[in-house]
């Protein structure tokens, strides 16, 4: 049974609406955050024929009582294990009738890197804020096409800057990025591959690729910008002799696209 895009869509925003009826933040991520808040060039996600494989969410550890009971009670039946073997910080569910399959990541978003929403989820709705929208893209060793054009949706819809109102607050990005030489490693790694694609993705106008490069630019001057802690320095003389990312077969197997 092939579920359209509209069904996620559709199913996502409801059962962010049912978690806030109960006082639970429910956060989307994933391919339908960038869809959602990045109206303007969701075209680009159609053009590749992105399909909806899962609807991610994240939220706090503290709500997964709340969660687990909220989403029984719309029918979804969990894979405890997963729960067991991410050490509390994962459930994966899925809807027996509709084949619907939920990710909730719980407190952080553990790929090649670790992202935590601890006082972040508040700052947007019905997504992620944008800064960790970004980050959890840049964040991948292994990025592929669909993860670069997430990317260059996000920076061409919206400014940068030291806040979180409908702007990427790189000011926060480069902040991570500052204690943590592997994070920075990999995320200007990445911003500098989206430079790359974007200009030759045919996707694009002239004046978008321009506004693209100029964004990664403005990011990649702002997270050098940011003093270094001394962890940083260190680990830096070291640089790309010691592996400085997770891989993500290490942990337990994803299912869908994040």
């Amino acid at each position: 049974m092939r579920v359209e895009r509209h069904q996620f869509e559709t199913e996502a925003d409801r059962l962010v609406e049912a978690a806030r009826r109960e006082g639970v933040t429910l956060r989307l991520l994933g391919a339908l955050a960038f869809a959602r808040h990045c109206p303007a060039h969701r075209h680009l996600q159609e053009r590749l024929g992105r399909r909806y494989t899962d609807i991610d969410f994240a939220a706090y550890g503290r709500d997964a009582g709340k969660i687990r009971n909220l989403l029984a009670r719309e029918g979804y039946v969990e894979d405890p294990q997963i729960y067991v073997d991410s050490e509390g910080s994962r459930l994966v569910l899925e809807h027996p009738r509709t084949r619907l399959h939920l990710d909730v990541f719980l407190d952080k978003l553990e790929f090649s890197h670790t992202i935590w929403w601890k006082g972040r989820l508040e700052r947007d709705d019905p997504t992620i804020p944008l800064a960790e929208m970004l980050l959890q893209k840049m964040q991948i060793v292994q990025i592929n096409e669909k993860d670069v054009i997430d990317t260059i949706m996000l920076l061409s819809e919206h400014p940068l800057g030291d806040s979180d109102d409908e702007t990427v607050n790189i000011a926060l990005v480069a902040g991570l990025c500052a204690k943590d030489w592997g994070l920075w490693r990999t995320v200007t790694m990445n911003l500098d591959k989206v430079r790359q694609l974007a200009h030759s993705y045919d996707g694009l106008s002239v004046d978008e690729k321009a506004r693209v490069a100029e964004q990664v630019d403005t990011a990649l001057s702002r997270i050098e910008a940011e003093p270094k802690s001394l962890g940083w320095k260190l680990r830096a003389k070291v640089g790309d002799r010691k592996k400085w990312y997770r891989d993500v077969g290490e942990l337990a197997p994803m299912a869908g696209e994040h």
